[in-house]
Order: structure tokens, then sequence, then C-alpha cells
């Protein structure tokens, strides 16, 4: 049997597209009818070189083929050490051997694998090897083999390519000497590869690719040196295709990459432009583009990363109970022929290594990565530019030159064929939830496309998710007022032996659903014709498509989250008043919220934890996040101090997960009963809101099916009960303080502040007037009564006062044209925020509405809270368990 895969599918040539049948068919294996015994040199050095040899062969699931087609195998290069390679890598697979004929012999070499070309180190330039080169223009092998097809018309032989990587993944390598042999671009002579057998062998990739059919070639009527030339440059570039994947493109130099940078027309011009503007010579003026441009470029070096992953492969296993990786196949099967670009969450400097390191330990080029320039230090700049980081400054607003220079770089990367890394949210997450991304580079890269729309390019989302955060306690002092550390050498060496020492639990990194640019621009932009668009011609849909693009992306990262144990701990533990549960509690709590997943699932890249609930806790007291208090009528389990801020952080990871279940449950948190055409009507309305700020990918009408969906999960866990025959509409909750109740206000807890900020920003609108307040003031009003609130009872989450949600918040009002700005940029609105006001009965209690009231800060007057405000604790911020029954009234069904 030989098994294929779609992910290795030959690109076609043109006019045909011979790997098509088989890639778009589902894998299956073929079987060749060949018998007889390998060479006796062959199984004689076989087991001469078995020893130095561990093969990692990558094949897709297969199935027996029952038509039992004849195989051939198709390496790039001839050499005695791919032949062996091969011949294990079949035995291994339990495929045909490679060495074993068909029958008849139809290669006419007594084997059962060709190659395109031989592996030779010699001068290129030398007359001879030109002349023979120029006699042979294909191989005499896959000749043969079209003209056995030609004379028999019932043949129908598979051509099988298959890719070999000598050294290319080291996992337990322990000289760096090896390093200097592994795999590369470069022609490598018989004692090269003998020694990169010997010292690269036991980390060997094969790959398998689909299979092409030769009949089809042979159907097209071409004559026979087409046919052969034409099937040859489609293997070839199949080939080229696969190594640039693995190894990388045929990299140039630092020098040279800047040399093309500064040579470009754009980049020319805005030379010409800044000598004017500085009233210097053009020569000046290149000069500091060469220092930008300098500043700027990544050195790749191939040494250097396959360096850094022996000893990054011991940190991990020092400093995490494992990383683990999902989809990954998924995104092999979709990147080949992409020009790809990696768009991964960003909370920790973690991110830039364990990415690169997972990418190249599993036979992926790593990336070019942007970084700020802040990382440029000394030493660990150097190196992270050898690892493929460019840099950029984090403000190139007003210097052209720069901004020229960086975009002709990202061209430049993109036109070469690399494949690049960058962070769209600007900066890592403060908070745990995605951030509002930033179009720049998401700009740069579109702009580098339409420019040279060669190759077709694909986003890859990558949500990273951790339990336990390195920067954790400098991301505490930050949302607390502090300002943020500056990068620094000395802090980096400092702080390696805490880290090398403590325990940071399991790390999974998850590939979402890619996005190919060929597609967005189809739906945004169906007037551009697929040809080249000049850099200084700004297309009027381009701000559109790069927002929408960013939006689709920080979507696409959402839904691929991983569900690991501190986040369900987080989001049951941070429902309390004093974050501590009985353990019968909190297992119960733990199995609600994998229930609500289980049921109803946000997409399929999501992954949960499969631990129980019981080894969940264990594992939390293992990593010091969760402490156990022993007594005599059960034990507490609870976090204290920074960890139960921190916790805020792991919650809001999947905070997106929960959406409406956490809305049902809100809204049950102060009335008793509420129909389920009011939980629906009331949901829509609010939607647009929480779509913005936890980038859901659902449609108004869509969110009002899943509300339906978790009311009837609710039901049947007996949350939730229908009230009487008559009125199936209606709906209610327990009365009392029973279990039931207080599982659904767990549920709820995290989206209660969201709405609580909702509500600031309203009720300070409505008090200050139409026409009084600017987006900017009323931000910082917003701000002032959150941190008001927050102090005057139990301190919320970090995230509550910070200014960028309630920006987010301002701007999604605009969007939907409840408020607008005047002449003098002042908010305007109309009587629809009174709707707004009356539905906040339905999420906030009475208390908690009337206290916000009060303490609503107005422009012209410092904001002043009463004592009778401080007497009215509000039921969220506080913590404290909302009335069991809600006041006379507040329920809208009574």
């Amino acid at each position: 049997m030989c098994p294929m895969s779609n992910p290795n599918s030959l690109p076609s040539g043109e006019g045909h597209t011979p790997a098509e049948p088989a890639a778009a068919a589902a894998p299956v294996a073929v079987t060749s009818p060949r018998t007889g015994r390998r060479p006796l040199w062959a199984r004689l050095l076989g087991r001469l070189i078995a020893p130095w040899l561990a093969l990692k062969i990558e094949t897709p699931e297969h199935a027996q083929d029952p038509d039992g087609r004849p195989v051939v195998y198709v390496l790039e290069d001839y050499g005695l050490s791919n032949a062996l390679i091969l011949d294990k890598a079949c035995q291994d697979a339990g495929l045909p051997s490679a060495l074993i004929p068909l029958p008849g012999d139809l290669l006419g070499r007594k084997r059962g694998y060709l190659a395109l070309s031989r592996r030779s180190s010699a001068n290129p330039f030398n007359p001879l090897l030109a002349e023979k080169k120029a006699k042979r223009t294909h191989s005499d092998s896959l000749s043969k083999l079209l003209q056995a097809h030609q004379r028999d018309a019932g043949l129908d032989v598979r051509l099988v390519p298959v890719s070999i990587f000598v050294g290319r993944a080291p996992e337990k390598q322990t000289g760096w000497f090896a390093v200097l042999f592994s795999e590369n671009w470069a022609l490598v002579g018989r004692f090269r590869r003998l020694l990169s057998v010997l010292l690269n062998g036991r980390d060997t990739i094969v790959r398998f690719a689909a299979p092409v059919a030769v009949r089809e070639t042979v159907a097209e009527g071409l004559d026979h040196e087409r046919s052969v030339r034409k099937l040859q440059r489609v293997l070839r570039m199949h080939f080229r295709r696969i190594r640039e994947s693995v190894i990388g493109p045929d990299l140039s130099t630092r020098r040279l990459l800047v040399d093309k940078v500064l040579a470009a027309d754009p980049v020319r011009e805005a030379i010409i432009n800044q000598a004017k503007r500085d009233n210097s010579s053009p020569a000046e003026a290149w000069k500091k583009a060469h220092a930008y441009a300098w500043e700027i470029a990544a050195d790749y070096s191939g040494p250097v990363v396959r360096s850094a992953s022996f000893l990054l492969s011991h940190v991990w296993n020092r400093i995490y109970a494992g990383v683990l990786v999902h989809h990954l196949d998924k995104f092999k099967a979709a990147a080949p022929g992409h020009e790809v670009i990696y768009v991964p969450s960003h909370r920790s400097h973690m991110d830039y290594l364990l990415l690169s390191y997972l990418l190249y330990d599993r036979g992926i080029v790593p990336p070019h990565i942007a970084a700020g320039i802040n990382l440029n230090l000394p030493v660990v700049g150097t190196l992270l530019r050898k690892g493929g980081a460019f840099f950029i400054r984090r403000s190139i607003r007003g210097n052209a030159l720069y901004s020229a220079v960086f975009s002709e770089y990202v061209g430049q990367l993109m036109a070469g064929g690399y494949s690049i890394e960058y962070f769209i949210e600007g900066g890592r997450s403060r908070t745990g939830r995605l951030l509002k991304p930033k179009g720049g580079m998401i700009a740069m890269t579109v702009r580098g496309f339409l420019r040279q729309p060669r190759k077709p390019v694909l986003f890859q989302p990558i949500y990273i998710g951790y339990e336990k955060l390195m920067e954790g306690n400098s991301y505490l002092d930050e949302l607390t007022g502090r300002p943020k550390e500056k990068e620094s050498i000395w802090g980096l060496i400092w702080g390696i032996p805490k880290v090398l020492k403590s325990n940071y639990g399991q790390v999974v990194v998850n590939f979402g659903e890619p996005i190919a640019l060929n597609d967005v621009l189809a739906e945004q932009a169906p007037e551009w014709d697929g040809k080249p668009v000049p850099e200084d011609v700004k297309p009027a849909w381009l701000g559109g498509t790069v927002d929408h693009l960013a939006r689709v992306i920080q979507e696409r990262v959402n839904g691929a989250a991983d569900v690991n144990p501190i986040n369900l701990l987080a989001l049951a533990l941070l429902s309390t008043p004093k974050h501590a549960m009985g353990e019968a509690d909190l297992t119960a709590q733990i199995e609600l919220s994998k229930k609500v997943l289980e049921e109803m699932p946000y997409s399929d890249r999501i992954t949960v934890t499969p631990h129980s609930p019981e080894r969940i806790i264990g594992h939390a007291e293992e990593i010091g996040v969760l402490q156990r208090i022993s007594h005599p009528l059960g034990d507490v389990l609870t976090v204290s101090g920074d960890n139960a801020v921190l916790l805020s952080y792991f919650r809001n990871n999947v905070l997106h997960l929960f959406t409406a279940a956490a809305w049902v449950a809100c809204c049950f948190q102060n009335n008793r009963r509420m129909s389920r055409t009011a939980l629906k009507r009331v949901g829509r309305r609010l939607y647009p809101f929480l779509q913005g700020e936890l980038f859901l990918p659902w449609s108004e009408e869509e969110f009002a099916e899943r509300i339906d969906h978790t009311i009837s999960v609710f039901e049947r866990e007996g949350l939730l009960q229908r009230v009487g025959e008559e009125d199936e509409d209606l709906l209610a909750r327990s009365s009392g303080q029973s279990d039931e109740v207080f599982r659904l206000r767990a549920i709820g807890h995290s989206l209660q502040q969201a709405f609580e900020r909702y509500y600031i920003t309203i009720s300070v609108l409505v008090k200050n007037g139409p026409g009084t307040l600017g987006a900017a003031e009323l931000e910082g009003l917003c701000q002032q009564a959150a941190q008001r609130l927050s102090l005057l009872y139990a301190p919320a989450a970090p995230e509550f006062f910070d200014k960028a949600l309630f920006r987010g918040f301002i701007h999604k009002l605009r969007e939907l044209k409840l408020v607008w700005p005047d002449a003098g940029s002042k908010l305007l609105f109309d009587e629809r925020l009174d709707a707004w006001a009356k539905d906040a009965k339905f999420i906030l209690g009475r208390e908690l509405r009337h206290t916000i009231e009060r303490i609503s800060p107005e422009a012209s007057k410092p904001a002043v809270a009463s004592e009778a405000a401080a007497a009215e604790p509000p039921a969220s911020v506080n913590d404290a368990e909302p009335p069991a029954e809600p006041p006379h009234g507040s329920d809208p069904q009574a």
C-alpha cells in the first residue's frame, strides 16, 4: 500500500493538472504487484546503515486499493543514501520496496524508483559537465515509463513523489558539529552526504506525496518529448515547493536584501523627498534609508536556528509540563503553494520562540517575525535577528522614509517566498482578551501582494494558551497603574534562574481555520481584476478590506481556543465573593462548564481539556494556582492575593465561548421569571456590542439561535423550568439559594461586568446630556466612574476600568448611529438610549443601577459620590449574592 495525501499534491503546469485527480479524491493507497527479493547489496548496506537512521515518515490515513495499480517512487536526486533511506521508509510503512522492479522492468534499471537529477558538488562551470547537461534534457527513466504507457494502453502506473530531508528536525542531538551537515539547498558530494547521514540520520523526514497518474499525461496526446518535459517540470515544481516549506526559501544574505530594498523605486522616490525635506543631498538621505533598512532587516542563519532548537527543547521540558499542538495537519494540507502569514494571539514573549520552535520541530521552516524594536537588545537582538526576527519601531507615523523602507522590506520578503509572522494586536494582552487589531502590517501585506500577485497569500490564525504566565506579576503591576518596565539585558539575565525553577504548566498551540487572501478580495473587492496594483495607487476598497480581514483573523483565533484546567477553575472561582468553593461545588461547576461546551460547540477547532474535575483540581494545586484549606465539614479550595486577580486573565481567554450561556444566566440574576421572547429580543439588541468586544462570529439571528439552544441545555440540567403548560414561552429559575441558582449565577458572572460598563457609559451620556461630551471626554469620565465603583466596593477584575474597553463600546455606539458627533465633535443622541436604559433592568439589579447613576460624573464638576450611594452595594461589583427574589416590579412577567 502506498499512502498519499492532499497536502503534498503537485502544482499544475500550464494547461494540465496531472495531480488534481489524485488530490481531489479521497486519499488512497495503491498496491504494486511486484514480487521478488531486494538485492543482496541493498540488504547488506541497509543493515549497515540502520543504526544511524531513525525515520519520521509523513503519510496520511489510507485504504487498500482494490485495483492493485503499480507504483513507481520519484526522488528529487539520485544517490545511494537516498535509495537506502527510501527502501527503509517503505519497509517501515509496509509499502512495496523501491528496490524491487515492476514486472517487465519498465524503467530498465532493475528498481522501482526513479530520480529527476543527480546530486553533485562539482563546479557548474565545468564545460564538460555543461555539455553533458545540454545533451540530457530529461530523466531517461521517466521517458521509458511514458513510452511503455504509449505502447500498452492497459498500463496505469502511479508516480509517488517522495521528499527526503536528513537532519531537518533534530530532537535528541548532543553535538553542535552535526548542525553543519543538516539539510539545506546546497547540492553536496558523496562524502558530505555520508557525514550528514552519520551525524543527522536519526532525524530524517520522509514525506510521501499524492500519486500522479501517468496515464492521464499520456492521454493528453502531446508528443513524447513535450509530455516528458511537462511531467518532469510539474514534479520539479512539487519538490521545490515542499523543500521550500520544510527548509525555507533559498535565502539571500541580509546585505543583498537590503540592497534590493534600497534599489526599489518607491524607496528611491522616498529618499529624494527626504532630501528635499531635510535640505540635504540625496546621498545623505540614502545613508539614512540604509540605516533604517539595516536596523529592520533579519539576518536568518540556519545553523543558529538549528542550534537554538537544541537549547529550547531542554528549556521547554524544564519549565512546561508539555506543549500540545492541534490541527497542524490541516495547516500542512492548506499551506503548500502559498505565501503563509502567521497571525497568532499575543500573550507572552514566549509566543515568538514557542511557535518558531514548534514549526521547525515539525518540519516547517520558521517564519520571519515582526518584533518590537524594544527587543533589539545587545546579544539578544542579534540572536533574534539570526532566528528570523526583523524589527519595527513602535510608531512610524510622520516618518515617510522609514515607512517606505519598511513597506518595501515586507514586500521583498513576500516576493522572495518567505513566510512572515506578526501580531496584529500590536502588543501583548494584559487582560487575557484579544485586543483590538491594528491594521498596519495587514495593510502592508495586502499591498505587497497587490503589487506582485504571483503567489497566493494564506493567513494562518493561531491560538496560544498558557496555564501560567511568566509575565503575570508585571501585567498585574501595569493594570494597577505602574508604568511598564523597559526591557533590559540585565533584567533578562537575572530573570532566567527564576524561570528555570518554576513550573508553568502546559501550553497548547491550536491552528485556526486559515484565510485565503484571494477569497477575501473576491468578497470585499470584486472589481479587482487580478492585475498588479502600483505602489502609488490606493484603491478605495483597500481600507475596508484590511478592517474586514483584521476582524476575521481575530474571530478565527477565538475559534481555535483551548479550554485548559485553569480557564475552567477561573470561571468557577471568580464568581464567588471570596474566590473560594467547597470541593463538591467546584467539581459540579466545572462539569457544568464542560457540558455547555460539549452541547454547544463554538467551532470544530476548539479543544477542551479531557481531564476530570478531580484531576483538574489536583493539577492546579500542583502548579501552585489553587490552595486547599482543610475543614471538618469539607475542604475548601481557594485562590488568594495576586493569584485571584491573575485568574481573571485566564477567565478572559475563554469568555467568548460562554457568551450565550452567560447572557441567559445574567438575565436570571435579578429576575425570577422571564420569557424566551424577551431573552432573544434584548439579546439581539445587545449582541453587536458583545460581538465587537469579544470578536464573535455569528449574526444576530445566529446568536438568538444559540440562546434557544442554551435554554434547552439549562432546562435539561435543571437550571431553568418552563412555567405552566399554557405558556411555553415563560421560563423561571429556582427560588431561594438552591444549588441550581448558585450554578446559574456562576455561569452568568463572567459577563456581568461587561454589562455594567455598558450601563456606566449610557448613564454618563444621559446625565451630561447631548452635545456636551466628546468621545475622549466620555472615555475619561467612564473610567473614573468604574474606578470609583471598584474603590467603593470589592475590587473588580483589572479590565473593569480599562479605557480601551470603553473606547470600543463608544465606537460601536457611533457605528450603529446611536450616537453621532456634531460640528464641534460633541456626541449627540436621541431617545433610543432610553430604550437601552430600560433594557438594563433585565440584567442589572435595581440597587446597582441606582448606584451607577449616583456616581456617574458630570463634565462640569468633579465626580462626588454621597455616603448614601456607598450604603447601596451593587450586586456584581461587590461580588455579593444577588437577592433570591427580585424587588417588586423588576420581574418583566410579574
